[in-house]
């Protein structure tokens, strides 16, 4: 694994670097953002950046030229990343539609599905949600109840979706849904693009403890889908579903970075006093800081593990699963020794839940 930079990708590093420091607002502020801003707030602020990215060509960076990316490499994707990590800056607000929807049209789409939606998707103009989990279908996504019964012209739609992250902001969804009840479980699926204004659509948050509603469940009751609007062949939905899974599971190896929050968390240990000292100064403290450091460098080099395999020309491997698995649970050890080192002053919600 040899990750040295190139003449040329030190220059891409230095040229996205001067345009972040440029045109960062000034009044960014990491903290707040995560903060101390609702979640209407934050998705707000997001867009808006999202739209100053994609008017200066920073948006779908993998995507081909033909498509309005820049045909970006795999290195400069990374080192994309990377810069707006040190920043403590969040990407687009069309995560989705960018990094899944888009380069699925691209591989399984007709051209007038390619036309009609690339563009929009690119300049955040239509946000997309992944109708894909329901009650009993989850890790067995195969067994999936929700129907879409050819009439005409449409597949009329029955069914029920849950945890559908961002559904009550999306404008459009990719579905999943039964089309063959008879068929082999994987074989009786097909892949549709819903518009979520389509009467007949219910979505509804699923609130969490903390008061957050990222989540939803949509319930579809006899909603009309245009024939036009499958993508791939009827029945066989599951293989462009597959390829929608890869595209997710390839972002996945290097995405966990952990420089912000324990950023926080060493300010926290320097305000926090412990025996009438800074808590940063029991070496307890200290030594439990340096512990996350040391796994959040593990899990980045093992995430450099699968772009190493990319950068060979190799399919996405196990290091993506694996970084999703325990890249959250250390975030979740993060957030509870932080809960523990605040003590009382953990039980204060600077923001209300959006």
């Amino acid at each position: 694994m040899d990750l040295r930079p190139s003449p040329a990708e030190e220059a891409f590093r230095k040229e996205v670097g001067a345009w972040l420091d440029a045109n960062v607002p000034r009044d960014f502020d990491a903290d707040r953002f995560e903060f101390g801003m609702t979640a209407d707030e934050r998705y707000d602020w997001q867009l808006a950046w999202h739209r100053k990215l994609h008017g200066s060509g920073w948006v779908g960076l993998h995507w081909p030229r033909e498509y309005g990316g820049r045909g970006a490499t795999l290195m400069e994707q990374v080192i994309f990343a990377d810069e707006l990590a040190k920043r403590r800056l969040p990407g687009g607000a069309n995560v989705l539609g960018i990094l899944l929807v888009g380069p699925t049209l691209m591989h399984w789409g007709t051209e007038t599905q390619k036309k009609r939606f690339l563009p929009k998707i690119l300049s955040a103009d239509e946000v997309w949600c992944q109708g894909y989990s329901e009650p009993g279908a989850g890790s067995d996504l195969a067994s999936l109840q929700t129907r879409a019964i050819e009439q005409g012209d449409v597949f009329v739609v029955n069914g029920q979706k849950l945890w559908t992250s961002g559904a009550h902001r999306a404008d459009w969804c990719i579905l999943l849904a039964r089309t063959d009840p008879n068929a082999p479980k994987h074989q009786g699926i097909s892949y549709l693009l819903v518009d979520m204004k389509t009467p007949g659509i219910t979505v509804r948050p699923l609130v969490q403890m903390t008061g957050g509603a990222g989540f939803n469940e949509m319930f579809f009751e006899d909603v009309p889908v245009p024939r036009e609007n499958i993508v791939g062949e009827r029945n066989r939905g599951w293989e462009v579903a597959i390829t929608t899974l890869m595209f997710e599971r390839a972002g996945l190896g290097t995405d966990f970075r952990f420089e912000g929050p324990l950023e926080s968390l060493a300010a926290a240990a320097r305000h926090v006093q412990r025996d009438g000292r800074p808590a940063i100064e029991d070496p307890g403290v200290r030594q439990q800081l340096a512990q996350f450091t040391i796994e959040a460098t593990a899990l980045r080099y093992s995430g450099y593990r699968q772009l190493t395999r990319r950068l060979r020309g190799q399919p996405p491997g196990p290091e993506g699963s694996m970084a999703k698995l325990v890249g959250s649970e250390l975030n979740l050890r993060i957030a509870q020794y932080a809960v523990a080192l605040l003590g009382p002053h953990a039980q204060i919600d600077t923001n209300e839940a959006g």
